[in-house]
């Protein structure tokens, strides 16, 4: 049987320009891809930045285990850098929303408001 051709591709780019850390996913960010969001949170915050911004912008699934990722890292790194994400619309924002996460976090429109917010 041939593979869903019409899967998005997961990936994550991410950028540090040595005070705001961004990483980037696109993609189906589920049970199987939020461990590698995950790492990625791990290794921007070695470099002890002094905001995270993590851009769900172009997801196009948003899981639970994706959820727990930005809880977790609100949790454990939210007291020593300002932590933010970018979701808009039904796909991202609402599923954070309805798990009151964003009571926990910052939830920007889009990568532009949380970087002026860093102002």
């Amino acid at each position: 049987m041939p593979a869903d051709t019409n899967a998005a591709a997961f990936s994550i780019q991410s950028s540090n320009d040595g005070r705001v850390a961004v990483i980037a996913v696109s993609g189906e960010l589920d049970i199987t891809t939020a461990p590698t969001l995950a790492t990625a949170v791990d290794q921007q915050v070695e470099s002890s930045p002094s905001a995270l911004i993590i851009d769900l912008s172009a997801v196009s699934f948003l899981a639970s285990a994706a959820m727990t990722v930005l809880a977790t890292t609100q949790k454990d790194h939210g007291d020593n850098l300002a932590f933010s994400v970018v979701a808009d619309g039904p796909t991202t924002s609402r599923p954070i929303k309805l798990m009151g996460l964003d009571q926990e976090f910052t939830l920007h429109a889009n990568l532009a408001s949380a970087l002026a917010a860093l102002d």
